[in-house]
């Protein structure tokens, strides 16, 4: 397991998560751009905000479980799953390499 590849791969998602997330307050607070006058417009706009207020909620949760990944990576335990002990397989940790369970572990925790 190339893990030099696996840290460029998760600091770069990261990195562009926290953007993300710096985007979605900064449009939630509307700093840019303030509510609409019209009444009917800003109970669109605050719907709005609830949907970018969640978006940034999982960016963050995301953020926290790639910090959690980098941790692991620095402890030398990056793979293991942490119910069963067992490796994690390749292609899982490709697909979610933030992600601390096996899949068969993940399917009975589901």
């Amino acid at each position: 397991m190339d893990t030099s590849a696996i840290r460029q791969v998760l600091t770069q998602r990261k990195a562009m998560l926290e953007n993300r997330a710096s985007k979605v307050e900064r449009d939630a607070s509307h700093r840019d751009e303030p509510l609409s006058a019209d009444f009917a417009e800003q109970a669109v706009e605050r719907e709005n905000d609830d949907v970018l207020h969640a978006i940034a909620g999982e960016s963050l949760h995301e953020i926290t479980m790639i910090n959690q990944a980098l941790t692991r990576l620095d402890a030398g335990i990056y793979g293991e799953c942490s119910s069963c002990g067992n490796t994690i397989d390749e292609k899982r940790l490709q697909a979610v390499p933030y992600t601390t369970q096996c899949i068969q572990c993940a399917e009975q925790t589901d």
